[in-house]
Formats: structure tokens, C-alpha cells, sequence
């Protein structure tokens, strides 16, 4: 929620500096994430100055340049070397002074320095509206009316102001605070608490409104009554389509909205001001003379304001003339019906719509308007008049015309206050705090609640309309404590808790011991959404895919049933910042539907590896990430988990290639290997991403199986040995390890391949493999006797089970 400090100011008893008020709305729930100052144009024009063009002369050694004498309002004149076309003596123009910096509409910004410009010395520069950020236009320089007195510096002459601009992380149930006149009422009422004095909201609302005839009637019928519970209106005729004034404009950019034109602006700065959305029709597009609130049929087509046709849905909330639809109600205007430069007469609707059905309409058209986001939370039923009166009275004022009917106000079933009771022991339970009676009674009446009955131990209350999330004893608690200020909860001198029981430690434990060494290997931990876009399955998939059934946005509409498009996600936003190198990791989890219907959430853990696995340096060169060292990173984490696989095969995954599946005890538990160039592709991904998918809940089960037995360090060195063999080219060092302990030599306590030799010296199809081998034990130092005679066991296993030829050292 952005909210002008210069706007807010208009509705507050008194002016409270910046950083104080944001310190107070912090305290009141309204938590401001960001404070920052805001200027009109950027670089504020500060150094720029109105001059007057003294003299005029062509430039002694260029035709295109013209060489001016400037009065700046200082007792010296400037010599300006100018090269715009339309520059003359006598005119007004704006100049940058030597080490003014001025800020371009597009472009850097430059800093004026002394120069030579073909010889002759130039003291400045004559600007053209866009260098100096006022507009786009390069057409010449800027001529300023002939009565403006020179010297004067341009931020005067435009009246620009300074502003700062509260981000607000504005909780959902917060409805009332979506507009500064509601931040004002929040803080008028901490005012009022805090100073023991009451503080009231300067309020815009004046009793001014008058119809001026009653020559452009409308009549309203509003057939779904649930759907629309309040609908009012009031017709302008004569009405001039033109810019905004100045004034409105800057509060409008100033929270980064555009300026349209007077009508929509003023539709728009209502919004922001009391939270109220209007909608502006064309009067003369109104057939009939009659504005029907009411549903049409499915599949009804109905072109919207960004001119795409849209198919209605059954539930769509339509607001029509006697002909045809005019607008979606709530959420979004039609294309043939709204305000133009041509529209003379407007008839202007303020209404309550209900939030449930707004919101299915505006999620499943993909249409997050400003208005859709407040009808949705829910706006002041009350006050549905009100902001009509003020924005009809506005566009008089601004857009001339007259007030061509009465205020048509249709409310079939008036809504009822709801009624809210808080006991004191409770406010005491939940806020850990003794207020007194009058306090609570104070702070609520400022905030709009009506007391209609007090009792020992219970005041109930009346909630106002603006309160839309207000229904039990704890929501007013919560309004008492916040602006009592959340930063004054007292911490009580001691705190009681019952003791728990931890079921999840060992799975917690566990993560966090892979999460260490994948960090402290220069892996990255993310974390993604696990909402995503169904775009990236196919139909297969999304057969048994979790659909959302409110979903927050078009893209974002099922549980993902897969890891992998997250991540790619995350690794293609990096890449398009320059981060080429990129190794991540992730626990997560997936989503399924079962064939009984039965939702299935699955724990995993990805990698992802792309780019240099390191960096190139004094030290040591760049090195590729590749497939094997993928795998050692998986064989890292397994190894941690007290696991080995007991086999590999090629993976059957369309999305990976060059990739395998590793098993234990016949459960796949892991998933390595290269992402498929048509994956890559549907993330813009130009170069290789390295994956895998660990399956954390059946690793997690099988560590559970382990019994880890502890044994101190020997004492006894270990002794390495190293062999060459010559063996069949394709075969793999798996089938070396398993000939390896069918060898069953106890001592041995690893074994590792540290180069491969292929040459035609060693025969055709064949390659040496170059193997360590550690032995241990743990009650005597080994001697040569001994190794020598657990490698002959070893080698003679080589030899029958492999095939193996012994590589003789030359």
C-alpha cells in the first residue's frame, strides 16, 4: 500500500514529521517497509534558473551554433553557446549554471562544466525540455512566458514540492486502511490516546452538494440483490474531457498511478483518498436510460476496456444498459461505454459489491484491478453516498458541466451494524494488560465504534461499516492494542509453557546436517513457491496435479507436482542478472492426486548446478561443472545419510538426459542428470543445468533402518596401495567395486579410481584403470607381508570375475 506523506498531511490535526509518523504507524499495525523521498522531477530541478537571452549571434566558426549573452539575475552575464534552432534575443528560457547536474527523461544524468565549444567558451547550457526531465519533447528549447523575471529559480517557477512516500505491508484483513483518509483515521486515533486529547480526522467531506437540474435521469434496477447490496448514482451533464489540474496530477504520480484525464483522475483519487471505487460512464451510451445491475447467460461475449473479448462466466456480475452489457461490476469497464475525449455527459456509480463474488470474477478473468483489490476485502457500505457527493462535486469543479439529477441511491436491505461484546478478563487474557474502563471506551469511539451497552464485567459494541473484518471479542482486543502501540505489549516477569515433544527431530536433524555441508560446499539454499503455473505440465501430469480452486493469480493455479520448473524458475532469474555460476539446492515438496482422490505430499531435495563449479583465480583454473561432479555431491549426501546406493540404471525421465536412477533395496530414491534442452527452452535457458531429486522422505525412512555404531580413531596407521588394470573398455568401475567385496578382505576399508588410460599400446577395446586402496587394522601395524597378501586375493578376484590383465609398471 503506498501512501503520500504530503496527501495524508491534508487529513491530520496537526503535521508530524516523517519519521516520526512512520514510527507511528509501525506501532499501530501499519508496518512501513519503506520510507523514501519523492520528487515531482526527478533531481528536483535544483541549480536550474529562469534567464533572459540579452543577445543572439551567429557562432564565428560554426553555421549551426549561436553564441547568446544570458542575464541570470547576477551582476555578471553568462556566454552560452547554444545550438537549438529556435533560440532569440528577448526570450525567457531556462538555464543550467556550471556544476548544475541535470537530469535527462531518458538518459544519465550530466553535470555542467566550463568548456570550449569550437573555440568560443560557453558558460552553461540553454535546455530543451527533456534534458532537463520535464517532458519528452527535443522540438527546441523551452521559451518561457515573456512577463517571468529572470534570476527566478525554476522549482519556484513550477511550484514543485517534495514529498515521501510510506510503503505500508498492509495485512489482508485491513480493508479500512487501504486509503490515507483511513491511515489518518488510525492515526488520529493513536493522537488521541497518546496525548489525552482528542484528535479528529480533517475530513474532505463538505455539505455542499446541489443538483443543479434534473434533466439527465437514470433509473437503476438492481435484480441480484446478494451480489449487490447498494448501488447509487448521479448523472453530470456538459462535462469538459481535459488534463487534470496540477495538484491533482502530483498526488496521483506521487503514488505512481498515470494521469488519464479529469474524469478518471478524479475517479481515481477518490479511490486512494477514501477507498471507494467509482466507475465513469458515458451517459449517452446509457440506452434506455436505465442501468441494470444483474447476470447473463454463460459464454457471454463482452469486450473489455483493454478491447479483448472475454467470455462471461454465469457468476459475472454485469452492470447494463437496457440493451447490452456496459461494464463488469467491480473489476473492470467496458470498452464501449467509458469516459472518451469525446464525452460530454457522465453518470457516475459508487456501490457496494460483494467481496466473495468479486473476487472469483477478477481471478478468473486474470483481471487485479485497484477496485477488484478493495471490493474484494471489502469496502464501507455506508459511505457509498458520501464519496459520490464529493467526486460529483470534484468534477463540477474541475470538469465543468452541471449536476443533472438527484443522488439515485438503491439499497433494497439495509444492512445492520454487527454487534461485537468484550469482556474485561478477556482483553486482560489476550493483551496481558490492565486497561481501564475509560481508556477502552476513548480509544473505540475514536476508531467509529458505538457503545450501546455497559455492563460490570462487558461493553458491547456497534461496529462501523468501515470495519469489515470486526466480528468476535479478539478483533477488538486487537484494535485496542494497536494503538495502545504494539511496541508497548508488556513482557510479563515470567512465562509458563508446557513441555513438548519432539516428533520430527530426527528428520530435522538430519536436513539440517545436509543443509551444512551443501552450504559449506558453496551451494545456496532456496526457497520456491510451491504454487505454480499448469502451463508446465502436460495433460498427463496434470491428471493427477492439485488444482487451485481460488488461485491467486492466472499463472499461479495448481500445487506443483514436480521440483523441478520452481527451481529452473530461480535459475533463470539469475541468469538474466549476469549470475552465470549458480550451484542451488532445496527442500521441498510435491503435490499429487491419487486415483481414490487422496492428496499425497511428497519431501524432496534438489540440486541444481549450471555454470563454473569453481572460480578461476591465482590459485587454480575455472573449472566446469559436469555429470560427475553432480554424482559426488549426491554419493556426499547419501554417504551423510549412513546410505549407498545399491545399483544405477538409465532414468526414464523425458525431462532429463544423460541421466540415471539410483536404487536401494530395489525403492528408487534419487534422480541425476542433464535437463533437457526442451525444458531449458521453456525457461529461456541458454546454457547446461545439472539436476537431481533426492525422494528426502524414503532416504529419511531407510536412515531410520540404520543402526550407527561408534568406534574411536586407531591407533594403527593405515597403509595405501595402488594397482592398474587392463580391462574390457566398457566396463563399468561398479562392476571393479563389486568384484572388490566378493574379494571379502576385512582389512580393507576403501577403495577409489584415480585415472583412466586408454591407448592402442594396451590393446584394442581395452583401458587401463589406475585404483587406491586403503587397508586397515585396528590391533597391529600392518607389514608388507600382509598387503601383499590381500592384494593377490584382490587381483586373483580381478582376474576371474573381470578379466582383468595386471598393468606391469615399464
Amino acid at each position: 500500500m503506498i501512501i503520500s506523506y504530503n496527501w495524508l498531511s491534508e487529513y491530520l490535526p496537526k503535521i508530524i514529521e516523517p519519521e516520526k509518523l512512520s514510527k507511528i504507524l509501525t506501532s499501530i499495525g501499519l508496518e512501513v517497509e519503506s520510507l523514501h523521498k519523492y520528487e515531482a522531477v526527478k533531481g528536483g530541478l535544483q541549480g536550474l534558473v529562469i534567464g533572459e537571452v540579452l543577445t543572439c549571434e551567429k557562432h564565428p566558426d560554426a553555421d549551426k551554433l549561436k553564441l547568446t549573452t544570458v542575464n541570470i539575475g547576477a551582476e555578471e552575464k553568462l556566454q552560452i553557446v547554444c545550438g537549438a534552432h529556435n533560440v532569440a534575443a528577448g526570450q525567457k528560457v531556462v538555464v543550467a549554471t556550471i556544476g548544475t547536474t541535470i537530469y535527462p527523461f531518458n538518459g544519465e544524468p550530466m553535470t555542467m562544466k566550463k568548456a570550449k565549444i569550437r573555440g568560443v567558451e560557453s558558460q552553461g547550457m540553454i535546455c530543451a525540455e527533456d534534458e532537463i526531465g520535464l517532458g519528452e519533447s527535443h522540438a527546441g528549447i523551452m521559451v518561457l512566458p515573456h512577463d517571468t523575471v529572470a534570476g527566478t529559480l525554476l522549482s519556484d517557477f513550477f511550484n514543485l514540492t517534495d514529498d515521501h512516500i510510506f510503503e505500508i505491508g498492509l495485512t489482508p484483513n485491513r480493508s479500512d486502511a487501504m486509503s490515507h483518509l483511513g491511515v489518518a483515521r488510525d492515526v488520529c486515533a493513536y493522537l488521541s490516546h497518546h496525548n489525552k486529547k482528542e484528535k479528529v480526522v480533517r475530513s474532505p467531506f463538505k455539505n455542499n452538494f446541489k443538483p443543479d437540474n434534473q434533466g439527465l435521469q437514470m433509473e437503476v434496477v438492481i435484480e441480484n440483490t446478494d451480489a449487490c447490496q447498494r448501488y447509487a448514482g448521479v448523472s453530470i451533464e456538459g462535462v469538459t474531457i481535459a488534463d487534470s489540474p496540477d495538484w491533482l496530477q502530483q498526488k496521483l504520480k506521487s503514488i505512481g498511478l498515470r494521469p488519464i484525464n479529469n474524469i478518471v483522475d478524479i475517479t481515481n483519487f477518490i479511490l486512494h483518498e477514501t477507498g471507494q471505487p467509482l466507475h465513469a460512464f458515458d451517459a449517452d451510451a446509457i440506452t434506455g436510460k436505465k442501468v441494470i445491475v444483474k447476470n447473463l447467460p454463460e459464454g457471454t461475449p463482452f469486450v473489455t476496456l483493454d478491447e479483448k473479448e472475454r467470455k462471461l462466466f454465469a457468476e459475472d456480475l454485469m452492470i447494463c444498459n437496457a440493451d447490452a452489457p456496459m461494464c463488469i461490476g467491480g473489476v473492470y469497464g467496458g470498452m464501449h461505454s467509458g469516459v472518451s475525449a469525446t464525452t460530454k455527459n457522465i453518470f457516475l456509480e459508487s456501490a457496494w459489491f460483494n467481496p466473495v463474488n468479486i473476487r472469483k470474477t477478477s481471478l478468473k478473468h486474470g483481471l487485479r484491478t485497484d477496485a477488484a483489490t478493495r471490493f474484494e476485502k471489502g469496502v464501507d457500505i455506508s459511505n457509498t453516498v458520501h464519496v459520490l457527493k464529493r467526486a460529483a462535486t470534484l468534477i463540477k469543479e474541475i470538469a465543468g458541466g452541471q449536476i443533472a439529477s438527484d443522488i439515485i441511491d438503491v439499497y433494497p436491505n439495509p444492512k445492520e451494524k454487527t454487534e461485537v461484546a468484550l469482556k474485561y478478563h478477556y482483553l486482560k487474557k489476550l493483551s496481558g494488560k490492565n486497561y481501564h474502563g475509560d481508556t477502552i471506551k476513548n480509544i473505540l469511539h475514536s476508531l467509529g465504534f458505538e457503545l450501546i451497552k455497559e455492563g460490570d464485567d462487558e461493553m458491547r459494541y456497534k461496529v462501523p461499516f468501515s470495519k469489515t473484518d470486526i466480528s468476535i471479542g479478539a478483533d477488538i482486543v486487537e484494535e485496542i492494542m494497536r494503538i495502545d502501540g504494539l511496541d508497548n505489549v508488556d513482557i510479563p516477569a515470567m512465562i509458563t509453557i508446557a513441555p513438548a515433544v519432539e516428533t520430527l527431530a530426527h528428520e530435522a536433524t538430519y536436513t539440517e546436517k545436509v543443509a551444512e555441508y551443501l552450504a559449506g560446499s558453496g551451494f545456496q539454499e532456496i526457497f520456491t513457491n510451491s504454487i505454480t503455473n499448469s502451463a508446465y505440465y502436460d495433460d498427463v501430469v496434470l491428471q493427477h496435479t492439485v488444482k487451485m480452486i481460488n488461485n491467486l493469480s492466472e499463472e499461479l493455479n495448481v500445487m506443483r507436482p514436480a521440483m523441478m520448473e520452481t527451481g529452473l524458475t530461480s535459475i533463470a532469474y539469475n541468469l538474466n542478472r549476469k549470475n552465470n555460476d549458480l550451484k542451488f539446492f532445496e527442500f521441498g515438496k510435491t503435490y499429487a492426486v491419487n486415483e481414490a482422490g487422496k492428496y499425497i505430499e511428497d519431501n524432496h531435495l534438489t540440486i541444481y548446478i549450471t555454470g563454473n563449479k569453481t572460480a578461476g583465480g591465482w590459485k587454480g583454473k575455472t573449472e566446469k561443472a559436469d555429470f560427475y561432479f553432480l554424482k559426488a555431491v549426491f554419493e556426499k549426501i547419501m554417504n551423510t545419510l549412513g546410505l549407498k546406493a545399491d545399483a544405477y540404471a538409465e532414468a526414464e525421465n523425458l525431462d532429463l538426459t544423460n541421466a540415471l536412477q539410483a536404487t536401494i533395496k530395489n525403492q528408487k530414491v534419487a534422480e541425476i542428470g542433464l535437463v533437457s534442452n526442451s525444458k531449458l527452452d521453456r525457461f529461456d535457458i541458454k546454457q547446461p543445468v545439472f539436476y537431481a531429486d533426492l525422494n528426502w522422505d524414503r532416504l529419511l525412512k531407510l536412515n531410520k533402518k540404520i543402526n550407527i555404531q561408534h568406534q574411536d580413531v586407531s591407533k594403527y596407521p593405515a597403509v595405501n596401495r595402488d594397482l592398474a588394470i587392463i580391462v574390457n573398455k566398457a566396463l563399468p568401475f561398479e562392476a571393479v567395486e563389486k568384484a572388490t567385496a566378493a574379494a571379502k578382505v576385512n582389512k580393507l576399508t576403501s577403495i577409489s579410481l584415480f585415472d583412466i588410460f586408454e591407448s592402442e599400446k594396451i590393446g584394442a577395446g581395452k583401458k587401463s584403470m589406475a585404483i587406491s586402496f586403503t587397508f586397515l587394522d585396528e590391533e597391529k601395524t600392518m607389514t608388507d607381508k600382509d598387503i601383499d597378501s590381500m592384494m593377490n586375493k584382490i587381483i586373483g578376484a580381478y582376474e576371474k570375475e573381470l578379466g582383468a590383465e595386471i598393468r606391469k609398471a615399464p
